[in-house]
């Protein structure tokens, strides 16, 4: 009798093991899917839209807006000491721009943001007037800047709360902005952090590329406004 008992628990055990496992195939599997998939509502904002996929797993969209190169990233921070982790879309125009170096404003900069190279930047400068109260400003050359009115002109994409960074370089330029966090009590409770589960919504990603196309026309004109200068 006592077998009997032993086997048919073992039994039990072995089967409920196999669901386990079943179980966290499926999940693995939809996780990978909702990633993959995370930019699919996106496509329509660009021309020519190239998926790939990122390192994290989640998609990369490539394509054109408004006849300019753009690249959307997503990247989870799931950095332990962070209140809740987060999911970042880095949306970028790439290509050689006219300025010869790189100015970065970030808010509330921790030091360790993986998106960024901020704290790579060797000059810490002073917040002007009228720039947002929790910016922090770096750059790798004080005198090869952008011209603070450009910046300034600028500023507003600042106004939605949920940009945390905006670059520009002679690589091009870049708005950081996050998505979204961890459901709270999940993360709380069963330390899960899975984000994504919901497409962007395109939406929230065409103001970020309208914008970065107008700040990119403006560093152009300014150079060109500079050209004309020497020229006269």
């Amino acid at each position: 009798m006592d077998r009997f008992v032993t086997g048919a628990i073992l039994v039990g055990a072995a089967i409920l093991f196999v669901l386990l496992v079943q179980h966290l195939r499926r999940a693995s599997v939809q996780r990978i899917t909702q990633r993959t998939r995370y930019l699919d509502a996106c496509r329509a904002l660009l021309d020519a839209p190239r998926m790939g996929r990122g390192n994290s797993g989640f998609a990369r969209l490539g394509g054109h807006h408004q006849g300019v190169e753009a690249d959307i990233q997503v990247l989870p921070d799931t950095l332990t000491f962070r209140k809740l982790p987060a999911l970042w879309v880095l949306v970028t125009l790439p290509g050689t721009l006219p300025v010869s170096a790189t100015i970065n404003l970030m808010i509330r900069p921790t030091g360790i943001e993986p998106f960024s190279r901020f704290q790579s930047l060797t000059h810490q400068l002073e917040r002007p007037d009228d720039f947002p109260d929790d910016c922090a400003i770096r750059t790798d050359s004080r005198a090869h800047m952008p011209p603070e009115e450009l910046v300034r002109a600028h500023l507003h994409i600042f106004d939605d709360q949920k940009v945390k960074e905006l670059v520009i370089s002679p690589k091009g330029v870049r708005i950081v902005f996050l998505a979204e966090e961890a459901q709270r009590s999940r993360y709380l409770i069963y330390r899960d952090a899975e984000m994504g589960v919901t497409p962007l919504a395109p939406d929230l990603l065409k103001p970020k590329l309208d914008q970065l196309i107008a700040l990119r026309a403006d560093v152009l004109n300014v150079e060109t406004a500079e050209v004309q200068g020497l020229r006269a």
